[in-house]
Formats: C-alpha cells, sequence, structure tokens
C-alpha cells in the first residue's frame, strides 16, 4: 500500500511543477543599468541613445546614454533594443475568473445590484496562469475590477508578479464601478419578441434607483452612523474624492445622465468606461473633466449606419477633441488582455503617433487609474517597472521581450504558452 502511494505521488509531483507559476522575483539586490537602448518614457518623449539605471526598485537615472555618471552594478547592452513602461491595463477580471465554463474558478460576479463593498482584491488570484500570460507582451499592471449587477463592487490595481494579493496589491480599493443602464435593450427574440434593438421601457426606473442610492450613501456620509451599512460606506471615497466612479456607458444620452447625475450627487472624480458615442459629446466630456477608457479596437461597429472602421478610430477622435484618453480590454475575454499593445499599434494605422499611442497604455492610464506618481512613466524616483522589447512593442511581429522588471525585481517570463512553444518547436525543428 505504501509503495502504491508512492508512485501516485511521484505521477502527481511532475504534473504540478509542471502548471505552476514562476516563483515572484526577489527584491532588487543590485544596481541595474541598461545602456544604448532606444527609451520610450510613455510621456510622448523619446530617447535614442539612452541610460537607464535602477535600484531599490527606483530609477536613479533616465536620459542620453553620453551623459558622464558612474555605471556600477549589472550591466544589460540595449543597443538596438527598446524599452518602455510597463504596460497597464484597466477595467479587468485577471485573476478572478480563470476558466469561464468552470464556475469554482469564478470570483468576477457577486449575488445583488448595489454592491460597492464587494472588494475585487480579496478574490484575486495571484497565480492565475491567465495573468502569467499578460507578462511576455509587457502588460505589468492591472486593475482587478468586479463585474455583474448595477454598482458591481471596489477595484485594486495590482502588479503581476506576487506570492498573494497583498504581495500584489499597489493602490487597495482605488474605485467603485457602476455600469448605467441603457436606454435600449435586445429583443428576447426566444420569448417571441422581434429581434434587435427595442426602446428600455425601465430606463427612467433604473436610473431613479441609482439616484436613490447614491442620495441614502451621500446622506449616510453625512449622518452619525449609529447604525454600519456597509454599503453606503464603501461609497464615502467617491463623495471625498478619495476614490474614483468609474461609470460604464456608451450612448450619448446614457452618458450625460450618468455623468450629470453623479455631479449633482456630489461624486468628485467620474471615469467613463468604454464610451463607444463618446466622440459625439466631447464638450460636454471636457467640461466635466471626465476622461475616458474606451473599449479595445478590435473590434466591429454596433450599428449598421456607423462607419465599418469607428471602433478602430475612436480612441484617435476622442484624443484629437482633448480628452484623456486610456485603452481598456472592454467586454472581450480576459486572455485578450495581453493584446492591449496592439490595440494601440492599431491607432497608428489610423494616424495616431507611435508616442501617443504608447500614451494610452502607460502614461495615460496611470493618469487615470491615480498611480501615476510612481507607475505609467520612465523618470527618476519613479517605480523601475518596465521592459526591454527586441523591438517595436505596438507591433506583434517584434513585440519580444528579452527582460522586464517590476519595481526593480527582474522577473520570469516563462509561461505555460512559452513552454509549450519550445516543446513543439523542438518536435518539429527536429524533422
Amino acid at each position: 500500500m505504501k509503495k502504491t502511494i508512492q508512485l501516485i505521488a511521484l505521477a502527481i509531483c511532475p504534473v504540478f511543477t509542471g502548471i505552476a507559476q514562476q516563483t515572484p522575483a526577489p527584491a532588487q539586490s543590485e544596481t541595474v543599468v541598461i545602456e544604448g537602448a532606444t527609451a520610450h518614457l510613455g510621456n510622448g518623449e523619446v530617447v535614442e541613445n539612452s541610460l537607464i539605471m535602477f535600484e531599490g526598485g527606483k530609477l536613479t537615472f533616465v536620459g542620453p546614454a553620453t551623459t558622464k555618471i558612474a555605471r556600477n552594478g549589472t550591466q544589460i547592452k540595449g543597443k538596438g533594443k527598446h524599452v518602455y513602461p510597463g504596460f497597464i491595463a484597466p477595467s479587468t477580471s485577471l485573476g478572478l475568473i480563470e476558466i469561464n465554463a468552470v464556475r469554482a474558478t469564478d470570483d468576477q460576479d457577486e449575488l445583488g445590484e448595489m454592491i460597492p463593498h464587494v472588494r475585487s482584491l480579496i478574490a484575486y488570484n495571484a497565480e492565475s496562469k491567465v495573468v502569467e500570460s499578460m507578462r511576455p507582451n509587457g502588460v505589468l499592471l492591472g486593475q482587478i475590477t468586479p463585474m455583474g449587477g448595477r454598482i458591481s463592487g471596489t477595484s485594486s490595481i495590482v502588479q503581476f508578479d506576487a506570492w498573494n494579493w497583498e504581495d500584489a496589491a499597489v493602490k487597495v480599493d482605488d474605485g467603485i464601478h457602476l455600469r448605467w443602464p441603457s436606454t435600449f435593450r435586445q429583443g428576447k427574440w426566444w420569448e417571441g419578441e422581434e429581434r434587435g434593438y427595442q426602446p428600455n421601457e425601465k430606463y427612467q426606473e433604473q436610473v431613479t434607483e441609482v439616484e436613490v442610492f447614491l442620495k441614502n450613501a451621500r446622506a449616510y456620509g453625512d449622518g452619525a452612523k449609529e447604525d454600519m451599512n456597509p454599503a453606503f460606506a464603501a461609497m464615502q471615497g467617491t463623495f471625498d474624492g478619495s476614490q474614483k466612479y468609474f461609470v460604464y456607458a456608451d450612448g450619448e444620452k446614457e452618458i450625460i445622465d450618468a455623468v450629470t447625475l453623479a455631479k449633482k450627487s456630489g461624486v468628485k472624480n467620474v471615469v467613463l468606461v468604454g464610451g463607444y458615442h463618446a466622440y459625439k459629446i466631447t464638450n460636454f466630456l471636457k467640461e466635466n473633466e471626465v476622461p475616458v477608457l474606451v473599449q479595445f479596437t478590435h473590434n466591429l461597429p454596433v450599428f449598421e449606419d456607423e462607419d465599418y472602421d469607428l471602433p478602430y478610430k475612436l480612441p484617435k477622435l476622442l484624443v484629437d477633441a482633448g480628452l484623456l484618453v486610456g485603452l481598456q480590454n472592454g467586454e472581450a475575454s480576459n486572455f485578450q488582455t495581453r493584446n492591449l499593445a496592439f490595440y494601440a499599434g492599431q491607432l497608428v494605422g489610423q494616424g495616431m503617433g507611435k508616442e501617443k499611442a504608447l500614451q494610452l497604455i502607460t502614461g495615460n492610464n496611470a493618469k487615470i487609474l491615480g498611480i501615476d506618481e510612481n507607475y505609467g512613466t520612465l523618470a527618476e524616483g519613479k517605480s523601475a517597472t518596465l521592459f526591454i522589447s527586441e523591438g517595436d512593442a505596438l507591433d506583434m511581429r517584434s513585440n519580444q521581450l528579452t527582460h522586464a522588471f517590476i519595481d526593480g525585481r527582474e522577473i520570469s517570463l516563462e509561461t505555460h504558452q512559452t513552454a509549450l512553444w519550445k516543446k513543439y518547436s523542438g518536435k518539429y525543428e527536429g524533422e
């Protein structure tokens, strides 16, 4: 019997070894020097022949390689390569769901409609294989966001190389997420209704529910709070400005109604997520200082009478109008978040400059999420969260990472996918 158990253990162990996530990197122990690479700073600037140095997880020098300064520490030759700030993925449920068809791996949606007190961070799986697959494309940070309901819950921002959610946290409970009701709904053909879009007769009723909730939450914050109300308590950061208020809306009326109600209710920092028709009301958004996290560009137009390339050029339309714009993965599957760089690359094909497009997934996303003091751009004193690529990181043909660092720690770029690639490359190269 004992021998049988030992044989079973030996058979199981290699399986777990093969599927486990890479061990998180240890803290930076010595200065790292990257010399000769083209540095894309994430703020629109480029340093062709650059010198980048960091120690203790912080950038200590970012400038031209011709600068006379001591270069002590680990040397990385960057000639012919490119350095970028780590890409930032907003509004994603990475680490909250692993396999859509397996309910036990799905923690992105909780029961209830108005549940701002549900915190995504404590459900975040730092050992997710999907999260691990982001890193080889340069996506090193993300805003872990709950889904479902009307007010889905509270998000947090994490870095993608950690033992657990406590280690991963970069900014805890950064914002509340509201999915605004739509003025239209799709017909339920299985119940005998016509296909296509129909007016949502409950729209005003649903808006009133949100209005009453915000009004009561504000009153709760101004009151004595004798009885604890977790949902109302969780909303207080949106009124004092310590948390962002992320509103998911696409239509003109929906956007205007959502922003107007938020301002009327005393919400300080509103961020529009989605914003499919935001290009029609850019003046309204500028007047109310509302940034936009626009959905991914690899998409089709929603309505038949729209330009076929509207999703491709939408972020550029908003940027050209003077709005602060970032890119996010929208309602696409989590694994597609690794394509964030290529969404930005699509904008280059629409006439946007490469450095401007880069800002939409680095500096701009950091500003919108409120982490720009430490992340999003390469500057002295900021976190050494960056990567080195063989070529243009916005082009899938040349986005080939050689090194990546999070807070100065050199992280592994190995994943389940890279292991399979090496395995089968070896098989077919020998034939």
